[in-house]
């Protein structure tokens, strides 16, 4: 594996079939040649509608396995933009530059829109249990890099799962 999702996460990873292209692959993400596009629903309205947040994440001090912003961290920029906003959460496209444990539940928590069913990093669980979900609305969508072997670029998108579907439907229909 190169490259894992958070749990509860679903959509693309990257997998290599050999040695060769695992240390590629690896060198691509410490690069930052991989193209990453993921797709959440936050609560409420970022205000920008579209940005870059730039701001460095840790290990929580208190809370062994979360992450928070914190000035001695490791740098971490999230571009986001919204697709689409509803009354009570908006359906945003993200990009990547940078791939931190977490980053964009901690960057959308810390910017006060935690991603909706996320309760580990603040979301609101009236509101996800409204909407029927039970974990956090994240999907790597797509994925972009060049091939290890080939050299050739490469391009994969993924679909919402059926229970990630059924919750921006219900938002879509309210």
């Amino acid at each position: 594996i190169v490259q894992r999702l958070d749990v509860g996460t679903t959509g693309l990873m990257t997998i290599a079939k050999s040695e060769l292209a695992y240390s590629r692959l690896k060198q691509a993400f410490r690069d930052r040649t991989v193209h990453k596009v993921y797709h959440a629903i936050v609560q409420g309205h970022p205000d920008p509608s579209s940005g870059t947040i730039a701001a460095p994440i840790a290990r929580h001090p208190k809370a062994e396995f979360n992450f928070t912003v914190a000035n001695d961290g490791k740098p971490s920029v999230t571009h986001y933009e919204t697709l689409e906003a509803f009354p009570s959460a908006s359906l945003l496209e993200i990009v990547l530059e940078t791939g931190r444990t977490h980053q964009i539940r901690v960057h959308f928590s810390v910017f006060k829109h935690p991603l909706l069913g996320d309760t580990m990093y603040g979301a609101d669980p009236t509101l996800a249990s409204r909407l029927q979900i039970d974990r956090q609305w994240l999907h790597a969508m797509r994925l972009s890099f060049m091939h290890p072997t080939s050299g050739e670029e490469v391009s994969f998108e993924s679909s919402y799962s059926s229970d990630l579907a059924a919750v921006l439907q219900r938002l879509q229909s309210n």
